[in-house]
């Protein structure tokens, strides 16, 4: 595999240390299968950018400073500062009924807009994106988002969903009179300095990047064609390079007039009733939140069709550090150099919730059942030895391992490694499990097992 690299600085202090900062990007690149890649880190003082590799492995374009990389969900990063940015002009309040400006939701009229942008609204994650295209902002919103189907009260839970974004970028249509695509172009790429360039773009303004995914039998990797639908697009149609989100990340930590102090320290702030789960320790408006060694970090994370990309900035020291990839396997070169990161800077950069201490496991035979969220199935049997397994829309079973606090870890059947999964939920009245929660989306218990 071709490999093209470089490294820019704008502090020479630095000089040796992002040497070999580049040097593990390579190495890292390669034992991941990563085509290419790219890490920027500002420290409020230098600048650093590393990248290596191909944009596209079948065309051997390289990976620079300037490739584009679709950034999936980190997308609704920039969906939220347009709709705060919106508010800030007095346009709409956060705590508005999001009714008020998009008619398909008037059905369910608690709905804010601060719960679509903080995942507290109780909404379904969405239909797929296969499903999606072609279909009109109107139809999705009227048949995803509906008193049917929601998860919860709004306000009273977490449920990561792709519509709630849907939703954020018509409103932000609506009340601008753009699409969304021109308004955030005006509101944020723009003055961030960043080039715009979208998925569907027939003749896009800057180079970009394919995803990538590899074969675990014969180990080739090959590009991963884009299936987001039109009308996600606020969700997660966005590319951009690593130094593009760094420029947003000094925007979320007060370090840029393009979001007002007073907004960015809005979206930063918890949200009660926002318990994410696996996905980070809390959430803001439209921000995951981290907690390391006492700072609170924040950020996003993106994955699209073979890409993973991260931005995580912390308001006290003004560290940014932003990293695109593209392939899957990204994600796990992402968790390698963060720990290199730190060494860089003195600061632990967190890549995932931190760690719980759950004690010793329990039998939790009460949680087997079926349990939806929109058209997804989650169904929790129990094995010869009555323990539990979790299989989505009726994949392999996964084994799950059980707390008494209710949460819940994964078991890779491979390796037996746990990963954090999720927690199950119990109705007040009858205090009986009602609901699951697995990588930050909620379940509505539908049936017993």
């Amino acid at each position: 595999m071709p490999y093209a690299t470089t490294a820019t600085l704008t502090d020479r202090r630095l000089s040796s240390p992002p040497r070999a900062l580049q040097e593990r990007l390579e190495s890292l690149a390669l034992t991941h299968r990563v085509p290419g890649a790219q890490l920027a880190v500002d420290t409020g003082t230098h600048v650093l950018s590393v990248c290596t590799g191909t944009a596209d492995a079948a065309t051997g374009a390289p990976f620079t400073a300037d490739t584009a990389v679709p950034l999936g969900s980190v997308t609704k990063t920039y969906t939220a500062a347009a709709v705060m940015l919106l508010a800030d002009d007095g346009d709409l309040s956060p705590d508005d009924p999001a009714a008020l400006f998009l008619p398909e939701l008037r059905a369910l009229p608690q709905l804010t807009v601060r719960h679509l942008l903080s995942h507290t609204g109780g909404l379904p994650t969405g239909p797929d994106s296969d499903t999606a295209v072609g279909t009109t902002f109107s139809r999705y919103l009227a048949e995803a988002c509906t008193p049917r189907d929601t998860l919860f009260a709004p306000g009273a839970g977490f449920s990561y969903s792709n519509a709630g974004y849907v939703a954020a970028g018509r409103l932000v249509a609506e009340v601008t009179g753009m699409t969304w695509q021109d308004a955030v172009r005006a509101m944020l790429l723009e003055p961030l300095g960043t080039v715009p360039a979208f998925l569907g773009d027939t003749a896009p303004a800057r180079p970009t990047a394919a995803g990538h995914a590899r074969n675990t039998a014969s180990g080739r990797v090959r590009t991963a064609q884009q299936n987001l639908a039109p009308v996600e697009a606020a969700a997660g149609g966005l590319l951009a390079s690593a130094l593009d989100l760094a420029a947003l990340g000094r925007s979320l930590v007060g370090r840029s007039a393009v979001l007002p102090a007073a907004v960015a320290a809005t979206m930063r702030g918890p949200e009660p009733e926002a318990d994410p789960g696996a996905l980070a320790d809390a959430w803001g408006l439209g921000v995951a939140l981290f907690q390391q060694d006492g700072r609170w970090w924040c950020g996003h994370d993106g994955n699209a069709q073979g890409t993973s990309c991260h931005l995580r900035a912390e308001p006290d020291s003004g560290v940014v550090v932003a990293f695109t990839g593209n392939s899957s396997g990204a994600t796990a070169l992402w968790h390698d150099l963060a720990e290199d990161v730190a060494r860089l800077i003195g600061l632990r950069v967190p890549t995932a919730p931190a760690p719980v201490h759950r004690g010793r496991p329990v039998d939790l035979p009460e949680c087997a059942g079926t349990y939806r969220n929109g058209r997804t199935e989650y169904r929790i049997t129990l094995d010869p030895g009555g323990s539990p397994t979790l299989s989505v829309d009726g994949d392999r079973p996964l084994p799950l391992v059980c707390y008494p606090d209710l949460t819940c870890e994964l078991v890779d059947p491979a390796t037996g490694r746990r990963e954090p999964g999720g927690r199950f939920h119990r109705d007040p009245a009858t205090g009986a499990i009602d609901r699951v929660q697995i990588s930050g989306r909620t379940a509505r218990r539908t049936a017993s097992v």
